[in-house]
């Protein structure tokens, strides 16, 4: 790592970087696996490395740093991996003795998790964090990647768990949510707003199996909350270390089950009192919400089934044939959209109640008043989609993802057309795109003039990384910045615009 951790790395062009390209995207995912003859099992584990691209006057710079969080700091002054993740649970002593700590209650089994964010950075105010799923975030520099400090969101508010996908509305307040799982009431999930105050708590519809959820989303009057049946195993999680266990393998996909959809009204702070419910499904990412005539419409990408975790063990991702044939059978991820009716009469059961004109999704009346919905699939094989955020919570046309195949990296970059459903693909033999982030053009007049920004590696070492800068109408190539070292395949970042 110490060829990348420190200094500002000038990357070179080989054509046009717009002029009107001024600001810094800070890029966010695991970058050390290994420490001292320790290695982590997963690659959700490995410790945050930060990246920056600051865009100046048509060049392009470089820079990035590991995250100095706690866990950095104890696993550096150990040389050793010595705080548990989400895949690598970790002993300090050779006696896994069930008597070596006294187990007390649950809150001090599970609250201590670790704060090697390296999921996303998320901006509160006008202050930039690190986040993860946990309840501690690490604020930082975002043009000199220093990490400023680490703040538990427990000193706020009531929260173990986190998401690391909040959204912004245009007053400038940040809303996210979160699982409060200690609670004498029982676990229960709470949305909450920043600057702080809590706009609803949802009880978990069961005390010892809390829904994960990795985001969540938001139209002008609504926030909309899927709790599917991938469930975190409170229980065994209390236990985990004592019996072996990792905090990734407490959780568990119950196909039999349902997925129940909550709409809570952002005003009033309640969830609305029809129960929306589909069949059992696995979603990560929102694409996007909005309101249209009386009803609520909303994308997500969804699996059949849990294997997702599982495919990024490191002992199956490196090698591409070994992991391709293993997961082969795993569900492949589909854009699909939900439409929930709003004005509900209680006498129309059996009666599909969506009314928007050319829409496939339906929500059918039950006869105790719940309502069943059947989602449309727009397209599949996408994962990791971004938009243009000024139509976040709005009608909107465009979505932009990676492409995903049988491959631990996905190889293309796409554009989805959510009417026509049609597509663009960006695609380079030997490399791997990261995330798609949309930058809007200064004088934008429809939805997709813009860019589309992504780092892209190689593991062809004799393919350097670069940073690559397409038009976003067509996703034909407008630039690139070639890096001269090493880059990390990454998860999720932010672009932050250069203030006049």
């Amino acid at each position: 790592h110490k060829n990348i951790s420190n200094g500002n790395k000038h990357s070179h062009n080989n054509s046009c970087v717009p002029d009107w390209l001024q600001g810094t995207l800070l890029r966010n995912g695991p970058g050390m696996f290994t420490l001292g003859g320790t290695t982590y099992n997963h690659w959700f584990d490995g410790m945050a490395l930060l990246h920056s691209f600051t865009f100046k006057d048509g060049e392009v710079y470089y820079r990035s740093k590991f995250l100095q969080s706690d866990t950095y700091k104890k696993n550096m002054a150990a040389n050793r991996i010595i705080v548990s993740e989400f895949g690598t649970m970790i002993y300090p002593d050779p006696c896994k003795n069930i008597f070596s700590r006294v187990f007390s209650h649950l809150s001090n089994a599970i609250s201590d998790f670790t704060d090697n964010n390296l999921i996303n950075i998320i901006q509160y105010g006008k202050d930039y964090y690190t986040s993860s799923e946990v309840n501690y975030i690490n604020q930082i520099d975002p043009e000199s990647l220093q990490t400023i400090g680490r703040v538990n969101y427990r000193n706020h508010i009531a929260l173990n768990l986190a998401t690391a996908h909040p959204h912004y509305d245009k007053e400038g307040n940040t809303y996210n949510m979160g699982t409060s799982i200690v609670n004498l009431r029982g676990p229960n999930y709470v949305i909450f707003k920043v600057p702080a105050h809590e706009v609803c708590s949802i009880p978990c519809r069961s005390k010892y199996y809390p829904s994960y959820f990795h985001s969540f989303g938001l139209t002008e009057n609504f926030i909309i909350f899927v709790e599917q049946p991938f469930k975190l195993d409170i229980l065994k999680l209390a236990t985990a270390y004592f019996r072996g266990v990792t905090w990734g393998r407490c959780l568990r996909f119950d196909k039999e089950d349902i997925t129940l959809i909550h709409l809570i009204d952002r005003r009033k702070g309640k969830a609305v009192s029809t129960k929306f419910y589909t069949d059992a499904l696995v979603m990560f990412h929102h694409v996007n919400a909005y309101e249209e005539e009386q009803h609520v419409v909303f994308d997500i990408i969804t699996y059949k089934d849990s294997k997702l975790y599982d495919m990024f063990y490191l002992h199956n991702i490196t090698e591409d044939n070994h992991f391709i044939q293993t997961n082969k059978t795993s569900s492949r991820p589909a854009c699909q959209r939900f439409i929930l009716p709003l004005n509900i009469d209680k006498d129309l059961s059996g009666t599909n109640l969506v009314k928007l004109e050319g829409s496939r999704a339906s929500a059918v009346q039950q006869e105790d008043g719940s309502v069943y919905c059947t989602p449309d699939t727009l397209c599949e094989g996408v994962e990791l989609p971004r938009i243009n955020y000024k139509f976040n919570g709005k009608k909107y046309r465009y979505f932009y993802s990676l492409k995903v195949k049988w491959s631990p990296c996905p190889n293309k970059i796409g554009k989805v057309d959510v009417v026509t459903r049609q597509g663009l693909e960006w695609t380079e033999e030997d490399y791997y795109p990261s995330e798609p982030v949309f930058v809007a053009a200064p004088d934008a007049k429809e939805e997709d003039d813009g860019v589309i920004l992504s780092s892209v590696i190689s593991q062809n070492p004799e393919k350097p990384p670069f940073l690559l800068i397409l038009d976003a109408k067509n996703l034909k190539e407008i630039a690139r910045a070639t890096i001269s070292g090493s880059v990390h395949m990454d998860l999720h970042g932010i672009f932050i615009p250069k203030k006049d």
